[in-house]
């Protein structure tokens, strides 16, 4: 590995809040994954969603299976690309959702109580 590599950016495919409402309806093994803190999920979450800041990603993300689809979700698609990238970059099947919980919510999507 170059001097270089370390700052090539990993592309990470995004899906919009649509299209991950679908896949986690279609395929039971879609982990979606909320990097929000815990103060900003009492608003509601993503049903099934596991919770893991983005402050803690870095040591729990081996938490997560490397064997299923994983969504990375956040309030406005600002922390989800970074948990995103990480998952790319340890060999994980990994896309991130554009908009994050703020299009989740003005688009009606299913929200789960805190």
């Amino acid at each position: 590995m170059g001097i270089f590599d370390f700052f090539k950016r990993i592309n990470v495919p995004q899906i919009d809040v649509q299209e991950a409402n679908k896949r986690l309806k279609a395929d039971k093994s879609v982990i979606i994954v909320d990097v929000r803190q815990p103060s900003e999920t009492r608003s509601g979450i993503v049903p099934g969603a596991k919770l893991m800041p983005l402050t803690e990603f870095g040591s729990r993300m081996n938490e997560l299976p490397r064997d299923k689809p994983i969504l990375t979700i956040c309030q406005s698609s600002h922390r989800s690309p970074f948990a995103a990238r990480k998952l790319a970059k340890a060999g994980y099947d990994v896309t991130n959702v554009s908009g994050g919980m703020v299009a989740w919510r003005k688009a009606g999507l299913p929200l789960k109580k805190r």
